[in-house]
């Protein structure tokens, strides 16, 4: 049992760091983006937070109201 979850470590540890980055820029972008209402940066939130991985990239791909 504990060398199947040990042999899974290399797939597991880089996803987490990347959730973790990907996590952390959203947020700072989001936190910065004075473009955004309170009500659709606490909608984002909570897409960024819950939606693990793909959240954050749909933010960064369709949050940003950059120029």
């Amino acid at each position: 049992m504990l060398s199947e979850i040990i042999s899974f470590l290399p797939i597991i540890i880089p996803l987490l760091v990347l959730q973790l980055i990907l996590l952390v820029i959203a947020t700072i972008h989001l936190v910065k983006n004075d473009r955004l209402d309170q009500t659709h940066k606490l909608i984002w939130v909570l897409v960024i937070v819950f939606i693990n991985i793909i959240g954050p990239i749909l933010y960064l791909i369709f949050g940003r109201k950059d120029d």
